[in-house]
């Protein structure tokens, strides 16, 4: 006999996302399907952009969710300011730094490409030298890279953007929410990021913002935007007065998303930077004492995704199944050059916890101690305790 019901069990997500939602959130879901021209979902769209400009520290107009996860923010940034001939300098530290090349390319765009080794922010010293000897259009970086761990240190990168005129994309996946993102006080261009991260909320929308002036750079393109469905130019007329009908906007996944924009804005944004950072520095220190290391140096860590060396002689996948199997407990795993070398564990939005922070601690204890290597859980639980009790 087939069941009529659905069945997923309940996992504890600690991984690169999704993570879990607070039951607001869930509840925010249930609430009854309308039209996407009704005046009452219309109002919702309103309030989500509102909401939205709170977080990314911005008055831009055009500052809404659109459709897709992160990655169709980033498709919406990268296809509405680049076309055929411009010159771009792209900045790859990490996996998605490198889809961002990858989408850049495929706009025909001229690129100057600036690498930097996996684990480690891209030095401004080499964005100096390239729009030394380059005019370029836009720059494309990484903020918060989800692959390596690595928080971008933006204030040397803004500078030069300002310097030599360049506009900036600036992808905020794995931090708007949970790291600061000051989009008008950093001159960003856009910016995007996803709902399911640090604001909380389930996948499926991308949050993303777009200065007047990116705005009046896409009207003045020599090419059509070659994404219509992320061209901003329409995306504008349904989300502002015009009410120009583009696409069936989920009210579900939107109620969702104003949901947790209000409980971002009930907490305080320092107060939510301050629970983030302070859930990642007792992981930190528990992890380290119980002997593990991180990847990513103290000065550049991301406080939403803790990157931890994986300890020669142990099986990731067998370790990562034990995880799920016995605890529910999800963890990511390296991707790209880090695969098979680092364990990716989330601390987002409602997963950024203290309860979080030990009970990774207690699994993963047990989990190495299965395969042979010893760590001193009491020790690892003290650290961690020593930063949440301060």
């Amino acid at each position: 006999m087939v069941s009529n019901q659905i069945e997923a069990p309940v996992r504890k997500l600690m991984g690169p996302g999704p993570l879990e939602i607070h039951p607001r959130v869930y509840q925010a879901l249930t609430t009854p399907i309308i039209g996407y021209l009704d005046p009452a979902y219309l109002k919702i769209l309103d309030q989500v952009g509102d909401q939205l400009r709170k977080v990314f520290q911005t008055r831009n107009r055009a500052t809404n969710a659109a459709p897709g996860t992160g990655t169709s923010g980033m498709e919406a940034c990268v296809a509405n300011l680049i076309e055929p001939g411009d010159k771009i300098l792209v900045c790859v530290h990490g996996y998605f730094g490198d889809r961002l090349r990858q989408m850049v390319e495929r706009q025909e765009a001229e690129i100057t490409l600036i690498t930097e080794e996996w684990g480690r922010p891209i030095d401004p010293q080499k964005v100096e030298a390239a729009m030394k000897a380059n005019s370029f259009k836009v720059i494309t970086l990484v903020h918060a890279e989800t692959s390596t761990g690595v928080l971008q240190p933006m204030d040397d990168i803004i500078k030069l953007a300002d310097k030599y005129g360049v506009m900036i994309i600036l992808d905020t996946v794995t931090s708007l929410g949970g790291v600061e993102v000051k989009m008008d006080e950093w001159g960003l261009a856009a910016a995007y990021s996803c709902s399911q991260k640090c604001i909380g909320c389930p996948p499926g929308l991308s949050p993303v913002s777009f200065s007047d002036r990116a705005v009046e750079s896409v009207k003045n393109r020599k090419h059509p935007v070659r994404s219509w469905y992320l061209d901003i130019s329409l995306l504008e007329k349904y989300w502002g007065s015009e009410r120009v009908y583009h696409h069936t906007s989920s009210s579900t996944l939107n109620y969702a998303l104003l949901e947790a924009l209000r409980m971002i804005e009930e907490e305080g944004l320092q107060n939510r930077f301050d629970r983030h950072l302070e859930n990642h520095r007792a992981l930190v220190a528990g992890v380290e004492a119980l002997g593990l290391e991180m990847l990513v140096s103290p000065e550049y860590r991301l406080p939403t995704l803790n990157t931890i060396r994986i300890p020669e002689g142990i099986d990731d996948m067998e370790l990562r199944r034990y995880l799920l199997e016995t605890f529910n407990l999800e963890i990511g795993g390296g991707l790209g050059a880090l695969k098979g070398n680092v364990w990716r564990v989330g601390l987002m939005g409602h997963s950024s916890s203290a309860a979080n922070v030990l009970f990774f601690l207690s699994a993963i204890s047990r989990a190495l101690a299965l395969q042979g290597h010893k760590t001193d859980l009491a020790a690892g639980t003290d650290a961690a305790m020593s930063v949440l009790n301060a």
